[in-house]
Formats: C-alpha cells, sequence, structure tokens
C-alpha cells in the first residue's frame, strides 16, 4: 500500500488509515491541540460520497467545519478525478 497521508489544518489533523482492500479511502480526524479522535472521514455508499462520521458529543466551532468542508469536497473531487 501507498504511504498513508496526513493532512494538517488550523485546528484538526485528518490521517489516513488503512482500510483494508477497500478502494475508499478512510481518516481519523483529530484536534490539533490534544489529539482527540473527533471522528472519521470515510465512504458512505448510501450516498455515494465521502461523509464526516463524528465521535460521540463532539463539539465543533464554524473554523472546524469549515476545514472539514474544505477537505471533504477535494477528496469528492479527487475520487471523481
Amino acid at each position: 500500500m501507498d504511504e498513508l497521508k496526513r493532512y494538517e489544518y488550523q485546528y484538526i489533523i485528518m490521517q489516513e488509515i488503512d482500510n483494508g482492500e477497500l478502494k475508499t479511502k478512510k481518516f481519523e480526524v483529530r484536534s490539533k491541540t490534544s489529539d482527540v479522535l473527533l471522528g472519521v472521514i470515510k465512504w458512505h455508499g448510501a450516498w455515494r460520497q465521502y461523509c464526516f462520521f463524528p465521535e460521540g458529543e463532539t463539539v465543533f466551532s464554524v473554523g472546524c467545519m469549515e476545514c472539514l468542508n474544505f477537505f471533504l469536497t477535494n477528496l469528492g473531487h479527487e475520487r471523481r478525478g
């Protein structure tokens, strides 16, 4: 498998994780300051797009949501080619 990628933004980090033999990518989303797991980004087949699946009772500011939106948008563009 290729090297797993890591993307850092102002508040959060997206770390690619091994998704086995699946063609789609999977990312852990962590707080940049505390390294707490905030959720996972993975392919959601029913909607035919990557989605963010938050952990428990996590809270997100507008800045965090903007980073997630930017990342998901780019990931979708990459998948479509």
